[in-house]
């Protein structure tokens, strides 16, 4: 009597293996995310069991072959992200939001390409009609894109392991794929892991570029197992707000180009837009004029390679509340936490009793610690109801103590700052013997160093009862 295969259970978060079934995962916690899966047969244990291995050959640092040719796709926000183009057998994970728009993204990067390399759009989301309905609206329906319809790995690797095989292959999504060998369903960590393992040794021993969309859970991670994330060469996450028209494709992983590097797309009825000056497109709803209200900072911030100008807007106001409300929009709200105490303890602003709002405009999210100083203005701005100058930049990073730290491509900041018609700047104070390769931007925009953030605060007492002195510290 044949022996019947043991199961184990699989976590669908975290990928962690438990011998039975139980209403929670112990290594992530999270609940109802075991399913049932059959193991594989057994290996035999030990090295001496299988067959012998040969030996390997190793190679020095300097090789005689050619860096790998880039694929360019003649979209200079999407080629920046990469890297300067895909490169010839390498698997790059795209991931976003339901409904943000990477099919429409590379439906439009498929197009580009086809002109010059041979294009395959797989899916295993929608009917080959549904793909051509979407390539009508974009005005692509002339590019000689090669469609289909399939979820079978299997089938799939026959076809592309074959003469004549494309170029580019995209697969959306990777979480609609299966192998038929697995008795697990689809979009489980078995087949997704394996599914992926698949498509990628073929794209690698084919040498063409392979593009893997990849479904997110609700935290905005790529669902699946964390190993996906290691076996690709490239992660770019495509995000944006439904409330706005932006959209922003970042690079969180790149072994052929710098990671952190965006994209910045906006949406149209015809598709996707590349946005060359992101700075203008983000500060374009801005009111310049002496008119405007207090509570709103200009930050010049970087992302990646590239300088970013955002606006900030804070609005504090007086709590009924027993406990003030804490509402944060494209900032860490742990990060806001720590500059209201700093502002509090070191700089003697009563903000404990009162609500506080912020957000950056624009729906773009900033992650860098440069934010501190801007974010602070904001807060300071709002409180005494005082605007900032007209026409300034702030960055810089704040500690516990209250000083104000420098921060990296301070030039390249002021820089962007100055094309756009910004005259001032609050930045840190330069410390020790480096001062930094300002270069002709110290002509176009004054700078107002500063040391700690009480510095800062002093810019707005003009007399207004809220702001107290600041308390000495022992």
């Amino acid at each position: 009597m044949a022996k019947r295969p043991a199961s184990q259970y699989v976590c669908q978060e975290c990928g962690a293996v438990h011998p039975k079934w139980s209403g929670k995962c112990d290594s992530c916690d999270a609940w109802n995310s075991l399913v049932e899966e059959v193991q594989a047969e057994s290996v035999p244990k030990g090295l001496g069991a299988g067959r012998k291995g040969r030996a390997i050959e190793f190679v020095g640092l300097k090789g005689d072959t050619p860096q790998p040719p880039r694929w360019l796709a003649d979209m200079p926000e999407f080629d920046r992200v990469t890297g300067g183009g895909l490169v010839q057998g390498s698997a790059v994970l795209v991931g976003g939001d339901p409904g943000i728009g990477k099919s429409t993204l590379l439906m439009q990067v498929a197009a580009k390409l086809a002109g010059k390399h041979g294009t395959a759009y797989i899916s295993g989301e929608e009917a080959v009609e549904q793909l051509r309905l979407r390539a009508a609206r974009l005005g692509l329906s002339d590019a000689p894109v090669k469609l289909t319809s399939a979820t079978n790995v299997r089938d799939i690797v026959a076809t592309l392991d074959a003469p004549g095989a494309p170029d580019l292959v995209i697969i959306d999504s990777i979480q609609t794929m299966f192998v038929d060998s697995l008795e697990s369903a689809p979009g489980t960590v078995a087949q997704v892991r394996t599914s992926a393992q698949e498509l990628i040794r073929l794209a690698k021993r084919r040498g063409f570029a392979l593009i893997l969309v990849g479904h997110v859970t609700k935290e905005g991670t790529i669902a699946g197992p964390r190993v996906l994330e290691h076996m690709v060469d490239t992660v770019l996450y495509f995000e944006g707000e439904r409330g706005h028209q932006f959209r922003i494709l970042r690079a969180v992983k790149n072994r052929f180009g710098p990671a952190d590097e965006i994209g910045v797309f906006e949406m149209t009825d015809g598709g996707l837009k590349e946005i060359s000056n992101p700075s203008a497109l983000f500060l374009g709803d801005r009111d310049d004029g002496e008119g405007r209200e207090a509570g709103s900072a200009v930050f010049a911030g970087m992302e990646g390679s590239r300088p970013v100008l955002v606006e900030i807007q804070a609005l504090v106001a007086p709590s009924s509340l027993g406990t003030p409300r804490r509402a944060v929009v494209g900032w860490d709200s742990g990060r806001l936490a720590m500059i209201l105490a700093v502002l509090e303890a070191r700089c003697g602003l009563a903000l404990g009793a009162c609500d506080v709002y912020l957000n950056v405009a624009g729906g773009l999210r900033i992650g860098e610690p440069a934010a501190d100083l801007a974010v602070a203005a904001s807060l300071v701005s709002s409180h005494t109801g005082v605007p900032l100058p007209p026409e300034t930049v702030v960055f810089g990073e704040i500690g516990l103590s209250g000083e104000v730290r420098p921060v990296s491509r301070t030039d390249v900041r002021l820089k962007e700052a100055g094309k756009l018609g910004f005259t001032g700047a609050f930045v840190p104070k330069v410390r020790g013997k480096s001062k930094g390769k300002d270069g002709p931007t110290k002509e176009a925009v004054s700078i107002k160093a500063l040391d700690r953030l009480d510095d800062l605060v002093a810019l707005f007492d003009d007399g207004h009862p809220a702001v107290r002195p600041a308390r000495s510290v022992s």
